[in-house]
């Protein structure tokens, strides 16, 4: 992951050490609270108490690390180690003082405001320092909208909370900056980097990808079916678009280029398929995480809903990368280059056991995530310190060196959640929340279509350039409310929100994933992300059917689901030909035409309208009949009548 750190300061001087030493402390406070340490010594603590400590050492980190003009490399200048300091010293008070602090919030202590101006201040340098200049401006307006929003006139108009008092809420209260987001990056995002470094020093992602090698390399366009699922698989833990695609795309688009892709294919499907990972159970990154906390369910929830949506988006990308190897003749890999299955399995067969812990924690033991990610980092330790993967065996200082890892590249979440909690408590401070909610439901005329398609255009709008959590939290906060107001279901609100910010990794004109993969395939930009649109144009669709109606996301009898799921999947493949414009041979424009609309019209679950039962008979008797037709069966069925006269 991309954290903006300037990894060559860190190697060099005290302040290097220092860095270190605090990027090492912080993933061990993570790893502390999710082992329950705090409690068993005795020493009991507000969530507030141990995130503002964790803010404190992320904040000095920041400013030791992290220069304010990027590129620039050498010790922090002492304005930077000042920054650091003082941040530290701000934070711990509030971590050391907390209960007497929330105590007086009511009568605005200038010590408290004093620390909340201190905090916000460090808080939005830091982060326009690991996370660039837009997340820094959104955040500056609703501090603006905080302090000026009463001067506002119309339905914008915002309560009048004095400058002291804001700045004391926003530092202080739980719905501020030390709220329930900055505590989940805190402890289930830290745990679960802590998990993926591992995963990656250990030789895990290697194993992965050889797996799918193994199990795909033989078959047409085998080197993208590579990337689709090894990207999946390293996406859900990894949880960050731009760092899979690094991470993998340096495997896997050269290997389908030489297979014989187009290079802004290449660069498209690895993007695709890096920025499912976030949608993709059963971790789905940090988003589903906070999502969970959001909505007051267990974490299983949003996996089980997410299941099918991931399945059709995976779907989708998988037979086109297939029809597109068929189209363009691309054979498979040659056999030299494929590991056998049996000697992948028998040198890796460990890896999955950290995996198995993993799932068992959080859907059968009912483990909290942070837990269950600690249960699975100590297993997968012990497998790859004894393990020996292709040479690889982890060594102990490794360890070290993850732990190290981890708390540099939590950096940017966390800036990014503590942004996020500022945010929030500006929203609920003024009542900027019900005013955005009522002026989206507004500028849909109440119908719902309308509001669908207006929140799909700002997610991905308000989503272009920003990283993973920062997306979904503001989306969370400003779009989703005005969905359920109209009366869409909150978890499918929530996942529509996800969905399109997710896809704004790879829409142009600012498809930062896309264009990260543009980079290694050595293509166009915007070809790539115009691309990256046609192959995950299920993401575009699926999430309007999933608010229509409940049974993609796993909700109703098990007819019902298993209908709607059914038809799905069918109708994927219908369109992904309509979209390739082949099948077993090329399809014309007009056939192109009838498989999209057949397809889309299976697509359609059962239940989303009245009469929509009727969509998925007429989709699957047009679509059996071009089926039928392009593959020549009933030609092939008169012959054999003929045959048999």
């Amino acid at each position: 992951m991309d954290d903006g750190t300037d990894g060559g300061s860190e190697r060099t001087g005290w302040a290097g050490s220092a860095a270190r030493a605090l990027a090492i402390l912080l993933t061990l406070a993570a790893v502390g609270w999710a082992a329950d340490f705090y409690r068993a010594i005795g020493l009991l603590l507000y969530n507030e108490q141990f995130n503002a400590f964790m803010l404190a050492i992320a904040l000095a980190l920041v400013y030791l690390t992290v220069r304010a003009k990027r590129g620039t490399t050498g010790p922090p200048p002492w304005y930077d180690i000042a920054a650091a300091a003082i941040g530290l010293v701000a934070a711990l008070y509030v971590a050391y003082d907390h209960r007497a602090l929330n105590d007086a919030i009511a009568f605005r202590p200038l010590h408290g405001v004093i620390v909340g101006g201190i905090l916000l201040v460090l808080v939005f340098e830091g982060l326009r320092r690991v996370s660039g200049n837009v997340l820094a401006i959104i955040l500056l307006v609703f501090i603006a909208y905080g302090f000026f929003g009463h001067l506002l006139p119309g339905d914008f108009q915002g309560r009048h909370v004095s400058p002291d008092g804001l700045l004391i809420y926003l530092a202080i209260d739980v719905n501020g900056v030390f709220g329930s987001v900055f505590g989940i990056a805190c402890t289930i995002v830290v745990t679960f980097l802590l998990f993926g470094s591992l995963l990656g020093r250990s030789g895990g992602a290697m194993f992965f990808t050889d797996l799918a090698t193994a199990a795909l390399g033989n078959y047409r366009g085998g080197a993208a079916k590579i990337a689709v699922v090894a990207s999946s698989l390293f996406g859900t833990i990894s949880g960050n678009a731009v760092a899979n695609v690094v991470a993998t795309g340096v495997v896997t688009i050269p290997l389908m280029k030489q297979s014989g892709y187009k290079p802004h294919h290449a660069g498209a499907i690895e993007a695709v398929a890096s920025t499912g990972g976030q949608l993709m159970p059963p971790v789905m990154g940090a988003a589903a995480f906070i999502m969970a906390e959001l909505l007051g369910v267990p974490y299983r929830e949003i996996v089980i809903a997410a299941a099918v949506p991931a399945l059709l988006y995976y779907g989708a990308l998988f037979i086109q990368a297939d029809l597109e190897a068929a189209k363009s003749n691309i054979a498979p890999i040659p056999s030299s280059d494929i590991v056998p299955v049996s000697r992948v399995l028998a040198e890796g067969w460990y890896f999955a056991l950290p995996f198995a812990v993993l799932i068992s924690g959080l859907f059968w033991l009912n483990l909290s995530p942070e837990t269950a990610a600690l249960y699975a980092s100590v297993v997968l330790v012990a497998c790859a310190l004894a393990g020996n993967y292709r040479g690889k065996r982890m060594r102990p200082l490794e360890v070290v060196d993850s732990l190290a890892e981890t708390g540099r590249s939590s950096l940017d979440i966390l800036m990014i959640a503590a942004a996020a909690g500022f945010i929030i408590g500006v929203l609920n401070v003024s009542g900027l929340s019900f005013a955005l909610t009522i002026a989206l439901v507004h500028l849909g005329a109440g119908n719902m279509a309308l509001l669908l398609v207006l929140a799909a255009g700002i997610a991905i709008v308000l989503g272009m350039g920003m990283p993973t959590v920062g997306v979904y939290v503001l989306l969370a906060a400003l779009v989703a409310p005005a969905l359920t107001e109209v009366g869409v279901p909150p978890l499918a609100a929530h996942l529509f929100v996800l969905y399109f910010g997710m896809m704004s990794m790879t829409t142009p004109p600012v498809a930062v994933a896309a264009f990260a993969a543009a980079s290694i395939a050595q293509s166009d930009p915007i070809r790539t992300g115009f691309a990256g649109v046609r192959f995950g144009w299920s993401a575009y669709i699926v999430p309007f059917l999933f608010v229509a109606s409940p049974t993609l996301l796993m909700e109703g009898n098990a007819i019902e689901v298993s209908l709607a799921v059914a038809t799905a999947i069918m109708g994927v493949y219908l369109v992904s030909v309509a979209i390739a414009g082949y099948m077993t041979r090329p399809v014309g424009m007009l056939l192109r035409v009838a498989f999209g609309l057949s397809g889309l019209a299976m697509m359609v679950p059962a239940n989303a309208f009245p009469g929509a039962i009727w969509t998925d008979i007429a989709g699957v008797i047009v679509g059996l009949g071009l089926v039928v037709s392009e593959l020549g069966l009933l030609q092939r069925f008169r012959r054999s009548l003929r045959k048999a006269a």
